[in-house]
């Protein structure tokens, strides 16, 4: 799994958050990082740090586990492998579109 892998399948699952307008960073360290912007249309997708509502920390491997459905979001947040600065409201509907 690579960052532009990743970012694919961000891309993928964020044509279907019709409902959802926020600024949403996936920070992976030194992996590197993905910015969404779905206050515009069509949404924005880049690898520049720009501020946003919610920001999720964690690494490549733990997102794409969310992302393929063997890694359950709300363990990887208790356990630790999932850090979320913001709207923690926000951060629950993102659960709901990334599990899909």
């Amino acid at each position: 799994m690579s960052l532009e892998s990743v970012t694919q399948r961000i891309k993928e699952k964020m044509t279907l958050a019709g409902g959802l307008r926020a600024r949403v960073k996936f920070n992976f360290g030194e992996e590197g990082l993905i910015f969404v912007d779905t206050t515009q249309t069509p949404a924005l997708i880049s690898h520049e740090d720009m501020e946003a509502d919610t920001t999720l920390s964690c690494s490549l491997k733990t997102l794409n586990g969310i992302l393929e459905g063997t890694q359950d979001p709300n363990i990887a947040f208790v356990m630790g492998k999932l850090k979320i600065k913001g709207s923690m409201g926000l951060a629950m509907k993102l659960n709901a579109i990334l599990e899909d």
